[in-house]
């Protein structure tokens, strides 16, 4: 199977170096990386814009922005949609942010004008504001956005080149509404991603994700579902999971690769 769609999302393998994911990924003929923002700013901006540049690789998306609760959200924000302008990434994805001591309809509130505040930046460096719903269990201390429906509520006002959602399989695989909704989002889907849901979950929540296929997550008609609103870039597999992370590099590529081929049927 082609891997012209398949991006790697180095939250995969969190400890492998920056230079080596871009290297390692073009060996092994994958074309498409996410990013993160603390690996490049190690690296140096500029020179991770060359090195991705001249490995011949795209950029999918770059992680993160939002926590909208923190007291430098505005200027932090500012700066992560110029690193992605920079990158070519077309997305940034946000992680809202959870309580910061306020209470849910406040934080909530928040996130709604903290997009309100940075869609006229996005527009001009051409770098669409990702917002990714997380699973409930994260509502407290990562995102107040818990739910497909919410994200898309708080995208409404703002036209889909400004304002998107990152769909991640892993956070809204569960929702009864979920091909609805999708159908629904269609161009607001600015970047799509891939983890399954393991059980039993470990006590560290955060990296309990699996590979495709390796758990409970139905993955064929949610990526058809996705496919049919005419999304054209290309999927991410994204997964934290301290296992993985213990592994060298190139065997986490290899196996990811893998795990790709064996739920995506289309492309």
């Amino acid at each position: 199977m082609s891997l012209d769609r398949f991006s790697f999302n180095q939250a995969t393998a969190k400890y492998w170096p920056l230079v080596d994911v871009v290297k390692g990924c073009a060996a092994a003929g994958v074309r498409n990386v996410g990013l993160w923002r603390e690996p490049v700013a190690e690296y140096g901006l500029t020179r991770s814009v060359a090195l991705v540049r001249d490995a011949g690789l795209s950029v999918t998306s770059l992680c993160r922005g939002g926590f909208f609760g923190a007291d430098d959200w505005l200027d932090d924000n500012r700066r992560a949609l110029d690193e992605a302008a920079a990158l070519g990434a077309p997305a940034l994805v946000l992680v809202c942010g959870g309580l910061f001591d306020r209470p849910l309809a406040d934080a909530r509130a928040r996130v709604a004008a903290g997009l309100e505040a940075l869609a006229p930046h996005a527009l001009d460096v051409g770098v669409t504001l990702a917002v990714e719903p997380m699973h409930p269990m994260f509502c407290a201390d990562r995102s107040v956005v818990a739910s497909l429906a919410g994200a898309l509520a708080l995208c409404e006002p703002f036209p889909p080149e400004a304002v998107g959602i990152t769909l991640d399989t892993y956070h809204v695989w569960w929702d009864e509404r979920v091909f609805e909704l999708i159908a629904v989002a269609g161009s607001r889907i600015a970047s799509f991603q891939l983890a399954d849901w393991v059980v039993p979950l470990p006590a560290d929540v955060l990296v309990g994700r699996g590979l495709p296929g390796t758990g409970h997550v139905d993955f064929a008609p949610l990526i058809d579902a996705v496919l049919a609103t005419g999304y054209s870039r290309p999927i991410e597999v994204e997964v934290f999971n301290a296992e993985l992370w213990a592994r060298p590099g190139e065997e986490v590529l290899r196996d990811t690769v893998a795990a790709y081929q064996s739920v995506v049927t289309r492309g």
